[in-house]
């Protein structure tokens, strides 16, 4: 356990981690298996315990790399659309979809923001606005506001569980990366019943209600 300790100490102090941050950041924009959250939160907790990587470049790197896999995403669904690749069709994704083109009609600015917390959900919406010509401005202004906020929430949770275990680099990162994911499903399942919808991640929406998955 101290050498693996150890290691992630050593790595978290490399100049390098900050741009497996921007990259992990910017692909997950739109492309979900990649687990930026934990990157971020993960490392977050090293630097609450050890001081290494510095917390504010952290942040940073993190909010540009979600605003630029954002604004990917939202390129790939205008020039593509949502059914190019395989992973795109999979019955989930594509009921992310309807439900993202349903909702971006009725309450845009507020899915945009919210979205970005949830994997999936971002992927879904951000394809889904470009495919169906959202307004490119506005979704940039939204974007990027919801960008800082989530990088702000994904540093400040992991600094937290860093200094509360900071004699213990990889509890604390595993801790915090937990914590996040019950967070964002907590807010998943809230926005989800208060609006009376269904879940971001686009999990059993009947076919009968669901809109026709916008074309390009």
């Amino acid at each position: 356990m101290q050498g693996i300790n150890d290691f992630i100490l050593a790595a978290a102090g490399q100049p390098w981690v900050l741009f497996l941050v921007l990259a992990c950041c910017v692909i997950d924009g739109f492309f979900p298996p990649i687990p930026s959250e934990s990157v971020v939160v993960g490392l977050s907790a090293v630097s609450g315990s050890s001081g290494a990587p510095n917390v504010w470049l952290l942040g940073l790197m993190a909010a540009l790399g979600a605003f630029s896999g954002d604004n990917i995403a939202y390129i790939i669904g205008r020039r593509i659309g949502i059914q190019r690749w395989r992973w795109m069709r999979t019955q989930r994704m594509q009921g992310a979809f309807r439900w993202a083109g349903k909702e971006l009609r009725r309450r845009s600015a507020s899915l945009i923001m919210v979205a970005r917390f949830i994997p999936i959900g971002r992927v879904a919406v951000n394809l889904t606005a470009g495919a169906t010509h959202f307004h490119h401005r506005r979704f940039v202004a939204l974007t990027a506001m919801s960008a800082v906020l989530w990088a702000t929430y994904s540093v400040i949770l992991g600094y937290f569980f860093g200094v509360w275990f900071e004699d213990n680099h990889l509890l604390g990162a595993v801790i915090a990366i937990v914590v996040a994911v019950i967070l964002g499903i907590i807010i998943d399942r809230i926005i989800s019943k208060v609006r009376g919808s269904v879940p971001l991640d686009g999990k059993n929406i009947p076919e009968e209600d669901a809109p026709t998955p916008p074309t390009v």
